[in-house]
């Protein structure tokens, strides 16, 4: 069984990983499947996601960030909707203060921070006085620019010390490390073959302390590999994501939950065998 702690309450799995459903308040994220809001989110809970992951602002390569107003509009009414049918942990994937304040106040759980607690320095103080987890992902720049820059002496090593930097950065404003998630940041500022090795090493980042988030879902990784499109990616992205819960990620974030969940029972009655 694998526990997660959030705020005031734990959650569990008896499955190999947590399953974190992605919800995109948006009219420009990769995946146009993704793009929509409440219906998307009651649609991913049916399925079986351990917890969700709504965004207001893409953050695929090109993309431009938007401004925290509308982020609150396009992510607050998503959330309210579910609430108003569920208490599955919620995850914002913002780098504003503004935005998640007013998600926190409206009942999300979780922070899912791209920038690892840089972007604003409100958000550090909050977590920890809210206790709500962090996530905490390595990149490069930011969206409109990161994969100008993919090249790294030693991938691992580089990416594995900027998240322990980050890791005390959040421990020195007061979040214990139970509430501390990692990301490595697929596709953030990295090529092909450094993303997986970091799908093969994923576990080893930070000696295994700390839950791992992998979010591979349909990525262009998987499309170079599988000469596939968006819409044409699940198998890969399937197969790349029990390979990262095998190497020790303890958590996947999804676009297609259904089938995350088929295939992690699957992993589970293997080994329990």
């Amino acid at each position: 069984m694998k526990t997660l702690y959030l705020s005031n309450r734990t959650i569990t799995t008896e499955l190999p990983a947590f399953v974190m459903g992605i919800v995109n308040a948006t009219p420009d994220s990769f995946f146009a499947e993704s793009r929509g809001g409440v219906e998307n989110a009651l649609r991913l809970i049916d399925e079986g996601a351990d917890m969700l992951d709504i965004g207001g602002e893409s953050t695929r390569p090109g993309s431009e960030y938007v401004g925290a107003e509308e982020e609150i509009r396009r992510v607050v009414p998503v959330i309210r909707a579910v609430r108003r049918v569920s208490d599955i942990p919620i995850s914002v994937d913002t780098r504003k203060f503004e935005v998640m304040k007013a998600a926190f106040d409206e009942g999300a759980d979780i922070l899912n921070d791209i920038s690892a607690l840089e972007d604003d320095e409100r958000l550090a103080p909050f977590c920890a006085e809210t206790k709500i987890p962090v996530i905490l992902m390595h990149k490069r720049g930011n969206p409109s620019t990161m994969q100008k820059n993919t090249v790294y002496e030693h991938v691992f090593d580089e990416v594995n010390e900027y998240l322990k930097n980050r890791v005390d950065y959040a421990k020195s404003c007061g979040i214990a490390e139970e509430k501390i998630w990692l990301d490595v940041g697929i596709g953030f500022g990295k090529n092909t073959h450094d993303n997986f090795e970091l799908m093969r090493r994923c576990g080893e980042v930070l000696n295994g302390k700390f839950p791992v988030l992998m979010a591979l879902s349909r990525k262009t990784c998987i499309g170079e590999v599988t000469a596939r499109a968006v819409e044409e990616r699940l198998s890969g992205t399937l197969s790349a994501n029990l390979l990262s819960v095998l190497h020790g990620a303890s958590l996947v974030r999804v676009h297609d939950v259904k089938e995350t969940v088929d295939s992690l029972k699957v992993m589970n009655c293997f080994f329990e065998a």
